[in-house]
């Protein structure tokens, strides 16, 4: 999947692509039209980093119920001739879980819609999983035999089949059709239950990793073969390492530190620093300094891991370079460090914003430290970050961080964060938003009676408006 391009945080299609509070603010009061369009363009081209990570199904979804939008442009998608040539999950995923939720609240179309795609769509597995949550069992069994079509009665089928079962998301329609009499449904779905049951022992009985009695140098060419077929196994070798090296193992393990081949001096520096060795931050500031680009960004991680005084007195001397240690240094400090620090971590976070932009991933570590060291000198840069990053998640730190921080979040970016696409932010909002604004009064009140609001945010909203909380 390609990088997405995100509209400018000023414009309508921007803030709802970032799933920010004001975008959802902002579609209400604009023209339907221009809000049903730029809330398909979002839903039809997943404006997210890291779907895995950030939240907006929800978020458009609610917007769909609010601008009462049609399902048109979603089923031309779907069903779109190039559902067949790109099997892609993330073409379909987004439009698929937004769907989902408009079926939890009520909408028949978007249920009928998701049916129709996991009997006939090619990214049929993540409609089933929707399905599975908010489809009765008749609607559920129906699908049995299209989806099961999908799988020819051979042995590649079959095995195909087992697969599907063994790797589905949600259980319930596969236990359902377990129960169904006729031979080509039921049986074929017990029988590969019970293939993927025995294929998951025959992975378990066949380890490929370390065994009991390896050596450390075994350990290190285990590591070693990983690098050559292009794989990272420096940190399971290092948990392997320290089963296996006993003190008279020291020497080695230091040696191969300083000059051995790539998995082993990766292994080596994870190994120092998680027990803490005294020499490991000599080590790890050698092999910045000498390694390859694997080598150091290992010694940089090994380094971050540390929980040492000696490894935070070593990042206020380090805080100043202009490397990858200098970066890892001003997050170590912003985890571990204490008031004395600030000025470093602040420094830390403006050169990061202003030489790696608002989406830089040290930001993440940057940000929650000015909130934990409570930098109120930071609000404008957090401010900053909060308007111009494209990751919802980030986002959400800088509120946090800004609760913390700048005596104007409450009345400000606290009353938007109500309509975030994360409901980590809107917890937040919840706990902090000033309620003398009638809009937030309201809100609170939606997000407590809505069955599809997250536990913790009903949480905080009850401490605000139930029967012990103040008056609001």
């Amino acid at each position: 999947m390609f990088d997405p391009v995100i509209a400018p945080s000023g414009t309508l299609l921007g803030l709802l692509q970032r799933g920010r509070g004001d975008g959802t603010l902002h579609a209400l009061t604009a023209p339907r039209a221009e809000a049903l369009a730029a809330l398909n363009h979002c839903v039809l081209r997943d404006p997210r980093h890291d779907w895995q990570l950030e939240n907006r199904s929800l978020y458009y979804a609610r917007l769909y119920l609010d601008l009462n939008g049609g399902l048109d442009a979603i089923e031309a998608h779907l069903f779109d001739p190039e559902d067949v040539l790109d099997a892609d999950e993330s073409r379909t995923g987004l439009a698929l879980a937004v769907l989902g939720h408009l079926a939890s609240y009520g909408r028949r179309d978007a249920l009928d819609l998701l049916r129709r795609y996991a009997a006939h769509g090619v990214n049929w597995a993540w409609a089933l999983d929707e399905l599975a949550l908010r489809d009765d069992d008749a609607g559920l069994r129906a699908l049995a035999e299209p989806v099961l079509a999908r799988f020819p009665r051979d042995s590649e089928g079959d095995a195909e089949l087992a697969v599907a079962v063994r790797d589905a998301f949600e259980p319930r329609p596969w236990r359902l059709w377990a129960e169904d009499p006729r031979e080509s449904v039921g049986t074929r779905v017990r029988a590969a239950q019970e293939a993927g049951c025995f294929d998951r022992w025959q992975r378990q009985m066949r380890p490929t990793g370390p065994r009991p009695g390896w050596s450390v140098r075994a350990v290190f060419e285990w590591a070693q073969q990983g690098v050559e077929r292009g794989a990272a196994l420096h940190v399971p070798a290092a948990r392997c390492l320290a089963a296996v090296a006993g003190p008279e193992d020291r020497p080695e393990i230091l040696e191969a530190a300083r000059s051995g081949d790539e998995g082993a001096r990766c292994t080596a520096l994870r190994y120092l620093a998680d027990s803490n060795d005294p020499v490991a931050l000599d080590l790890v500031e050698g092999a910045v300094a000498t390694g390859s680009t694997p080598v150091v960004e290992a010694a940089v991680d090994a380094f971050e891991r540390m929980r040492s005084v000696a490894a935070v007195d070593r990042a206020r001397g380090w805080a100043h370079r202009p490397d990858a240690l200098g970066a890892a240094a001003g997050r170590v400090l912003a985890c571990r460090g204490g008031a004395r620090d600030r000025d470093l971590v602040l420094a830390a976070l403006r050169e990061a914003v202003r030489g790696e932009g608002p989406d830089a991933p040290t930001l993440w570590t940057l940000v929650d430290g000015t909130g934990r060291l409570g930098i109120a000198c930071a609000a404008p840069v957090l401010r900053h970050i909060y308007r111009e990053t494209t990751s919802s998640h980030l986002r959400g730190r800088a509120a946090r961080a800004l609760a913390a921080t700048d005596p104007s979040f409450p009345a400000g970016f606290a009353v938007e964060c109500l309509w975030d696409c994360e409901e980590s932010t809107r917890e937040v909002a919840a706990r902090y938003a000033e309620t003398g604004d009638n809009r937030v009064v309201e809100r609170l009140r939606r997000l407590a009676a809505d069955p599809a609001e997250e536990a913790e945010v009903q949480t905080a909203v009850r401490s605000r408006i139930g029967p012990d909380a103040p008056a609001v």
